[in-house]
């Protein structure tokens, strides 16, 4: 890292070609710091989109006429053209962050999803270790190029979404272990399968082991049952196919692997504790 006045910080620039505009998702810059006792930026305006990830300490963040007390374990985003003061508070461990800013046309959508907008930037709980995992993917890829390449784009694009899925509410639960092993292989297989209607039976089968061990090492390793974390990714799907296209709700349904209608709008309302086609009029909130 280097010093500067307020901090020791790491900077990483991304350069986008066509492939990130097309894909209307795409890294800026990134970074890792920690905080001198004087450390404060702002007032300030950014043009894009601007994640930062509290890994130590505490962050005071002032917004508009709002101010929030963040800490480890917590995250707030700088949205553009909107007036932005932070600064440390003091706290027993120094304070350390990781950023990540991105820009495009879906990165706003993409960020209602995870429940932050302007008028509340910031989410609490979320940097797990996957999520610190997930970053250090992304800052590896962009340290690694710097410039555009075609393979860099798409592998930053599907890492960039992974990471947006991970802050979504209910994406993950409390910080866990990551799964390794074949439990890992299971969770890529279902993220691939989910939406063609695969069964929990079909996984396990696929693990060669039987279904109540798999249920039973699944559950231990990732916090969730195998049958709800086909339904996360499935849901997840859904919201952002409301927000995000034209498709009628019908052909949503089936494309998710759904057999009709009526079974998708009860497993969405049992979900979301409410319908597909509110959330539409909503605006996919």
């Amino acid at each position: 890292m280097q010093e500067y006045e307020y901090e020791y910080a790491e900077f990483i620039y991304y350069s986008p070609g066509y492939l990130d505009r097309e894909g209307q998702l795409w890294p800026v810059r990134a970074g890792r710091s920690q905080a001198k006792p004087n450390y404060r930026v702002g007032p300030k305006r950014i043009e894009c989109y601007s994640l930062h990830f509290v890994y130590e300490g505490k962050v005071g963040l002032n917004y508009g006429d709002e101010h929030i007390e963040l800490q480890k374990g917590d995250m707030f985003c700088l949205f553009p053209d909107q007036t932005y003061h932070y600064y440390i508070i003091p706290a027993e461990s120094p304070l350390q962050m990781s950023w990540l800013a991105l820009d495009g046309s879906r990165v706003l959508p993409l960020l209602r999803l995870t429940g932050m907008v302007p008028e509340k930037p910031f989410a609490l709980g979320k940097v797990t270790s996957r999520i610190k995992d997930m970053l250090e993917r992304i800052f590896g890829a962009m340290t690694r190029y710097g410039r555009w390449d075609p393979a860099v784009s798409l592998e930053l694009q599907g890492q960039t979404c992974e990471l947006l899925a991970g802050l979504m509410p209910g994406a993950f639960p409390a910080d866990t272990p990551s799964p390794s092993g074949w439990v890992g292989e299971c969770m890529e297989f279902m993220n691939l399968h989910a939406t063609e209607g695969i069964s929990v039976q079909q996984v396990a089968s696929y693990a060669g082991v039987h279904r109540s061990y798999f249920t039973s090492a699944f559950t231990s390793q990732t916090g969730v049952s195998p049958q709800k974390y086909i339904q996360n990714i499935r849901m997840g799907k859904a919201k952002r196919l409301l927000a995000e296209t034209d498709a009628s709700i019908t052909e949503i349904a089936l494309s998710l692997g759904y057999p009709n209608l009526y079974t998708f709008t009860r497993a969405f309302k049992s979900y979301y504790k409410t319908s597909p086609l509110h959330t539409r009029s909503a605006g996919g909130g």
